[in-house]
């Protein structure tokens, strides 16, 4: 008897459980997408080179194309529709449209988890490559427009709408540090 492709596993999607039923090869983006109806996660190049597919696990960033979904089981994945509480944006998402960080919008959700997983990442004090004193006695580096560009360079904008995109995660942590 052939061993069996498929298993049956529970996704713990913005804070709501699935149980779905997938083949071993499906990639979390295609069962969110294709089976989830969760389709706020885009699907660029297919290959984790573009980031358009950027969801968080565990509050870490993945391209989700390259991430199986049985694979996730057991994890907490932040897909873009569980980013907003409720009705109010979160201050990544307010800080895209004040500062226009986005055109056609097609890279937005990526750009907006990828942005999210950044600012954790350097509130937790990890270096960049952009990041110039990286001993830990440094403590958190500045967020300048260097290091945000460096963090987020694993997102593609086909339309060119970088500027913006730092201005708005620079205007994203200066919010999150008022609310702190």
């Amino acid at each position: 008897m052939a061993p069996s492709t498929s298993s049956a596993v529970t996704l713990n999607i913005n804070g709501e459980k699935h149980t779905l039923s997938v083949d071993h090869r499906t990639t979390l983006l295609d069962a969110l997408r294709e089976r989830l109806d969760l389709t706020g996660t885009k699907k660029g190049c297919d290959q984790g080179q573009c980031g358009a597919c950027t969801v968080l696990i565990d509050g870490r960033r993945a391209v989700s194309c390259l991430t199986l979904a049985v694979a996730s089981e057991d994890r907490e994945i932040t897909t873009i529709e569980g980013v907003a509480d409720g009705d109010r944006l979160h201050p990544v998402q307010q800080a895209f449209l004040d500062r226009d960080g986005f055109q056609c919008g097609y890279c937005t959700p990526g750009q907006i988890c990828s942005a999210l997983g950044a600012l954790e990442e350097h509130a937790a004090g990890w270096p960049s490559a952009a990041t110039a004193d990286v001993r830990p006695e440094a403590g958190v580096p500045e967020l300048t427009p260097e290091e945000i560009r460096e963090r987020m360079s694993g997102n593609l904008c086909r339309c060119g709408a970088y500027v913006s995109i730092v201005q708005a995660v620079a205007e994203a942590a200066r919010a999150e540090e008022g609310a702190a």
